[in-house]
């Protein structure tokens, strides 16, 4: 599914947080925490809150977490190597023609609330979505004609082209019995508190701005989840998550900056990992809101693609990645991570716009933007507005601020003068779909399968009506290709035709790819073991596609700990929540960003 990224800019109130942990587990006890007498809970410290229980709403990447627990998909993905597996469906068959595709229902999944899963479910949950255009899934299941239930186990679909995208459709199948009484208006306003799924885990407490809890279902279908319960704590400063985790009040800390992961290295009783995701980070512009959005204001400079492209030479990845993430990285380039290495387009040299001060300057140059009144800042070409660029950093993530400096010194070089603003996501969020933006840097944490990243290049996808794009980068031949390379069977065929997107988007520079990053994440060995990277073997411990970690995570034990120390399992997910001191609102996880109002789409 699409997860927005959770960039971590860190943890709760360091002077209240050591009084406050939700599990009651002593501090520096190297054992299991536990919420209640009895029961073993697991807790995981980020920055992020959920901002609803709605899948239809909900954009931030802990909303997506809890719906990965309690929600189930037709299919899933595996935790080896992510490749399709058994998930409500035991099993399916494709025609011959490529056209129909006949999934069995297992008989053995029920809601929370004791009814049955049944093909009605996943009949209902396809067809609202469709119907409705519902704008978070459509593009997964946009190639179904017809959906057809002959009997209580058993779903037909047919597709408009052949297509292998139903086997990587990641929708959360949703209770009939429960949402076909939310109307179409309704539901973008429904609370959905607690969802009712067939998951392994379901949502019993919930504080916003502080924790979340979980209970497990001993029911499951895939078997009984080894924990009774996790806490997720929010932490508005990195270095009291970090304490917390040295002092045992939680299991887990994610999307850590270099320096505190660095720290805890060579802790006894934590483990660092550096997690392989498909992840980056970007600076995008607003190349047409005005198209859309009529009170949009963006700078007109930056309609002109030379001007995009002259900023693109005019910053150094290399010193980003060095000076910023301390080495744990790769220097971006476009939009399909390299984690989806089949699909990853690399640019030739021809293509590259290597950082170049002298070539983006000759660039400006030649489009006519000169600067007329000596103000070291460059104008318009008919002499008039100056090229001042509203820049936005996330005011929840230090390296978008760290960044911010070095880029706008870069760009001062070339005659094109920013104003950095830090901003909170949700208003980062609102600036981006009012159209009322130049410039931001926030990242991206895709789907392993690249259709949904390359879908928010989509003109559709532009709001008022769209939800995912926040260039407003529009093309009729984009488009055009979008729409084929879900047709396309074949791997190696399909992957030409994504290639030549990604030329596209890199050469017309809506956005520039600054970094691949790695997720770095830490938690307690000593205490829990069980973690499974999704996939083997450097996959991420947290942001995973699946429940995989949370229905085998167990309390560690002599034996256990040895094997661990001999290079064991390790994906693991931590979860953080309360905050005695001021709420930290959320902020992305796999990105964006936007709260659907009720005018929005459900």
């Amino acid at each position: 599914m699409r997860r927005w990224r959770s960039l971590v800019a860190a943890g709760a109130a360091a002077a209240t947080i050591a009084g406050l942990t939700f599990g009651g587990a002593a501090a520096q006890t190297p054992s299991p925490s536990g919420s209640a007498a009895g029961k073993l809970t697991f807790t995981i410290g980020d920055d992020n809150d959920l901002d609803s229980m709605n899948p239809f709403v909900a954009v931030e990447a802990p909303a997506f977490q809890i719906f990965f627990l309690t929600y189930d998909f037709l299919v899933n993905l595996s935790q080896e190597d992510l490749s399709p597996s058994p998930g409500l469906a035991e099993s399916w068959d494709q025609s011959d023609d490529g056209l129909t595709w006949t999934f069995q229902i297992r008989d053995d999944a029920t809601w929370h609330d004791g009814e049955p899963v049944t093909a009605h479910d996943v009949e209902y949950t396809y067809n609202r979505i469709i119907e409705e255009e519902q704008g978070s899934f459509i593009d997964y299941i946009s190639l179904i004609d017809t959906i057809e239930v002959p009997d209580e186990q058993t779903v037909v679909i047919t597709t408009k082209e052949p297509t292998l995208q139903l086997l990587t459709a990641l929708v959360f199948i949703l209770p009939e019995h429960i949402w076909k009484d939310i109307s179409t208006e309704e539901a973008g306003t429904f609370e959905n508190n607690p969802p009712v799924g067939s998951g392994p885990f379901k949502v019993v407490e919930w504080e916003k701005g502080q924790f979340y809890r979980m209970e497990s279902v001993p029911e499951y279908w895939g078997g009984a989840p080894r924990i009774d319960e996790f806490v997720y704590r929010i932490f508005n400063n990195e270095d009291a998550l970090v304490q917390s985790l040295r002092a045992g009040e939680v299991d887990f800390a994610d999307s850590l900056n270099a320096n505190p992961f660095n720290s805890l290295k060579e802790t006894t009783g934590i483990t660092t990992h550096e997690a392989n995701i498909p992840s980056f980070d970007e600076i995008g512009f607003n190349v047409g809101a005005n198209d859309t959005i009529p009170d949009a204001d963006g700078h007109p400079a930056l309609l002109d693609v030379r001007v995009r492209q002259a900023m693109a030479h005019a910053i150094d990845k290399q010193v980003i990645l060095d000076r910023v993430l301390q080495g744990y990285g790769t220097i971006g380039t476009t939009i399909v991570p390299p984690f989806s290495a089949a699909y990853h387009y690399e640019p030739t040299e021809e293509e590259l716009f290597e950082f170049d001060l002298e070539e983006a300057n000759r660039i400006l140059d030649e489009a006519g933007y000169e600067d007329t009144d000596g103000d070291d800042v460059r104008e318009m070409p008919d002499g008039g507005q100056p090229l001042m660029f509203r820049y936005f950093v996330r005011s929840e993530n230090n390296s978008t601020v760290q960044t911010s400096q070095f880029v706008q010194d870069w760009f001062n070089q070339i005659g094109i003068a920013t104003e950095v603003e830090a901003l909170d996501d949700t208003t980062l969020t609102d600036a981006i779909f009012e159209g009322k933006y130049d410039m931001f840097h926030w990242g991206w944490f895709p789907d392993p399968d690249p259709d949904f990243i390359l879908s928010i290049f989509t003109c559709g996808q532009r709001p008022p009506d769209g939800i995912w794009s926040d260039s407003f980068y529009c093309d009729e031949e984009y488009d055009r290709m979008y729409q084929e390379q879900k047709t396309v069977a074949d791997v190696a065929e399909r992957a030409q035709v994504i290639f030549e997107m990604q030329r596209q988007v890199y050469e017309d520079a809506p956005y520039i790819v600054l970094y691949y990053d790695a997720n770095l994440q830490a938690y307690r060995s000593d205490r829990w073991t069980g973690f499974l990277t999704q996939p083997e073997p450097d996959g991420d411990l947290l942001s995973g596609y699946g429940n995989y970690t949370f229905v085998n995570l167990r309390p560690v034990t002599k034996a256990a700990a040895a094997d661990e120390e001999e290079g064991g399992s390790a994906f693991t997910w931590v979860w953080v929540g309360l905050v005695a001191g001021p709420l930290l609102l959320v902020a992305v996880a796999l990105l964006i960003r936007r709260r659907k109002g009720e005018e929005d789409r459900a």
